[in-house]
């Protein structure tokens, strides 16, 4: 077999540097190493670390040194360290002028058996028929998939309620009337839920209903296995329930009867609409 030959390899000479003119310094633009999420089409940039290169000052001709300007503000939030928040310019407002109502945070609360899930339902069935855009956040299909590591002690119930308050409110930032129905025995933790959403964009609706009547209906047989000492930390039975002293909107029997489902569902439509939710 013949052998392979190659060329020799190239040499590459270095071209001399171009001279640099000597009114560089007088004439240089303004430069901005991160400029292009700015202005009308960008989200935020208002966080980002920005480096700029100062207009020539007098006339000597040299050049100012560069500049840092507008230098993020990190945080320290939790156990989140050196994080940022980032604006975007289609906001709540924009998102609500597209759906034609408010976002806001129905919080109904209540012991077990209730009636809080029905009701939650009921009133997203009226409010969608309507052309509203609704979304419901039921506490135990959360605890399916969400809240499935949390369990029933005190502990874990503040977790689960600060969890599901934090969705709500963004459910409320897109402009979605949000839903949202636990038992939520707390006030403590109700509270903390409401300091989230400002501007009167938490409702809550209070479940009045007798422990007797709840006990009676025991939809899931919660209660009996809570009597015979199955089940602990049963709210109503031996955790406590503490009751709203502020709610927006207390739905109680009348003449000894409870309201039903479409009944209750349009008190709260009702609230809706005599305070502005309904329209952007």
């Amino acid at each position: 077999m013949s052998s392979l030959s190659f060329p020799p390899p190239l040499r590459l000479r270095a071209s001399p540097s171009a001279p640099v003119p000597a009114n560089w310094g007088k004439h240089a633009a303004r430069t901005s190493v991160v400029e292009a999420l700015g202005g009308d089409g960008g989200c935020g940039g208002s966080g980002m670390e920005q480096l700029r290169q100062g207009k020539a000052s007098g006339s000597s001709g040299s050049a100012s040194p560069p500049i840092l300007q507008e230098k993020p503000v990190m945080l320290n939030i939790g156990k989140s360290t050196n994080i940022l928040w980032h604006d975007c310019p289609i906001g709540q407002p924009e998102r609500q002028k597209l759906l034609g109502q408010k976002g806001c945070v129905i919080w109904i609360t209540g012991l077990s058996g209730s009636g809080k899930s029905t009701v939650a339902c009921a009133l997203s069935r009226e409010l969608h028929c309507r052309g509203y855009h609704t979304y419901v956040l039921d506490g135990d299909n959360l605890r399916h998939g969400l809240n499935r590591d949390l369990s029933f002690k005190a502990e874990d119930r503040t977790e689960n309620i600060r969890r599901v308050g934090e969705v709500a409110k963004l459910f409320a930032d897109a402009g979605t009337i949000c839903i949202a129905s636990l038992i939520s025995p707390y006030r403590r933790d109700r509270d903390a839920c409401r300091a989230l959403l400002p501007d009167s964009k938490f409702i809550e609706v209070f479940m009045d209903l007798p422990l007797e009547l709840c006990e009676a209906r025991d939809p899931k047989g919660l209660y009996k296995l809570a009597r015979t000492g199955k089940i602990k930390g049963f709210t109503g039975v031996d955790d406590p329930y503490e009751s709203p002293v502020n709610s927006e909107i207390v739905i109680t029997m009348e003449d000894g009867e409870c309201p039903s489902p479409k009944a209750m569902a349009m008190q709260v439509l009702f609230y809706l609409e005599k305070n502005g939710y309904l329209q952007a």
